[in-house]
């Protein structure tokens, strides 16, 4: 008897002091919603999920400049590392990745088909860019120094400028791929002008995984 009345005053006081009784509730923290946007998708422990976005960086030239035609096959790096929703690094800064700038939907997208960690472990890639359809325009008798500086060549557009407007547009560039190229000069032979697509890497060429890229 003593206690119930001892529970009853004690209430009374607290509600007399204007206090209130809650129960404690567990606290629960959602995910980062950016980390989420950019890692979509389940959460892997062994890889990176599709739809995350990587990150790159051509190291050879400022600009890849090619015909609206040409397949040339290219080498980037990842510019900044890939972690999972976990934290983890996976694909560290620096990792190469391989694949091929292919004619598509009246531009030029990059298409990759393998990642080389810094150890020299290879895994299987399945990623693209967005296409490029930024194009520029080289007449006879005009100057391509603006087009051309700080890029690499496709070697078909090297071989289409070069019957533009001479060799020596094009003598200190790098020229990427080399296939065929007697047959694309008796293309371009007797034009006025040629019609390139530029690419900025850094810009154009961030990569989204099509489909799970998984390390085991």
């Amino acid at each position: 008897m003593f206690t119930s009345k001892l529970g009853r005053s004690g209430t009374s006081l607290l509600i007399a002091l204007g206090l209130t009784v809650s129960v404690a509730t567990p606290i629960i923290f959602s995910p980062n919603p950016a980390v989420a946007q950019r890692f979509p998708g389940s959460l892997r422990r062994d890889g990176i999920t599709a739809g995350t976005l990587i990150p790159i960086e051509y190291e050879t030239a400022e600009k890849i400049v090619l015909t609206p035609e040409e397949t040339v096959p290219v080498s980037f790096k990842v510019s900044k590392e890939v972690r999972t929703t976990y934290g983890q690094v996976w694909l560290p800064q620096g990792s190469e990745i391989n694949g091929e700038l292919r004619p598509a939907s009246g531009g030029s997208q990059f298409i990759a088909d393998e990642v080389i960690l810094a150890n020299g472990t290879r895994y299987r890639l399945n990623a693209n860019s967005q296409v490029v359809t930024r194009t520029e325009t080289i007449r006879k008798g005009a100057s391509a120094g603006d087009i051309l500086k700080g890029a690499a060549i496709g070697a078909a557009a090297a071989t289409a400028i070069a019957g533009i407007v001479g060799d020596q547009a094009i003598a200190t560039e790098e020229v990427l791929g080399g296939a065929g190229l007697g047959a694309i000069a008796g293309v371009f032979l007797g034009r006025e002008k040629v019609e390139v697509l530029v690419i900025r890497p850094e810009e154009d060429l961030d990569l989204r995984l099509q489909s799970d890229l998984v390390f085991r």
